[in-house]
């Protein structure tokens, strides 16, 4: 008798332990947070160590809600995919609390350009997800300062920037960026590209975010307001 699962219920097994991994991650990030904030002249000397095991805790648990976004593409009950109109100031807000003990650690600066007020239709989850790991990266890549800017362009599409002063983007990097897709992106290496998970689920975040006949759309640049990488997401 063949006792292999059928493939919905494997499918919502990996999901669920993926769930319960994110978890513990977060509940180890959460005590790091905890020990930075509240470190003493006596933790002092171990506060760089501490500061890039919270950075790597972060990285694991992007990989995990990452992996769980794009589960959301099959569109269970238990992971939909949920658009709902949302305040700038509110995405924002969840974005810089997710950021603010790392980028203090690390002794980084996060400049912020948007309206508060402005509402648009987003899946919440995802594009928290989405920028957070874009910010993720440009900390471990700046010099000093890290720039999240939101604004409606001329064709009326919501711009998620996130931009750096540092090197900016290798070659090799910028075309995984143009190429992050669903037609190509099967042949990204994951196992031996480590942007290669966290570009493609940025682009399929982007993609499922649909209004009438226009996609959003996801671009690697270097330059912007400091020269470094643009982490540039376009939702419509």
């Amino acid at each position: 008798m063949d006792d292999t699962p059928d493939a919905p219920e494997l499918s919502l097994f990996l999901a669920s332990t993926a769930h319960d991994m994110k978890n513990s991650i977060s509940v180890l990030s959460g005590t790091l947070e905890r020990l930075l904030v509240d470190a003493s002249p006596q933790t002092e000397s171990a506060y760089p160590q501490m500061a890039h095991m919270l950075y790597q805790t972060k990285r694991l648990n992007d990989n995990l809600m990452q992996l769980l976004a794009l589960y959301k593409q099959v569109g269970t009950p238990a992971y939909p995919f949920d658009v709902q109109p949302l305040e700038l100031g509110q995405l924002v807000d969840q974005v810089v609390a997710l950021e603010r003990v790392l980028l203090k650690s690390r002794g980084l600066k996060l400049e912020l350009d948007y309206d508060a007020d402005l509402v648009w239709h987003f899946d919440e989850d995802l594009i928290v997800g989405v920028l957070s790991h874009a910010i993720n990266n440009a900390i471990h890549y700046t010099c000093d300062t890290v720039r999240l800017a939101i604004r409606v362009t001329d064709g009326n599409w919501l711009e998620l920037r996130v931009e750096d002063n540092g090197p900016g983007y290798p070659p090799a990097l910028l075309k995984a960026g143009a190429i992050a897709t669903r037609e190509t992106a099967g042949g990204m290496n994951f196992l031996t590209n480590s942007a290669g998970l966290g570009l493609y689920f940025s682009s399929e975040v982007a993609r499922m975010h649909q209004h009438r006949e226009r996609r959003g759309t996801l671009r690697l640049e270097n330059g912007g307001r400091y020269g470094g990488g643009c982490f540039i997401l376009n939702l419509p």
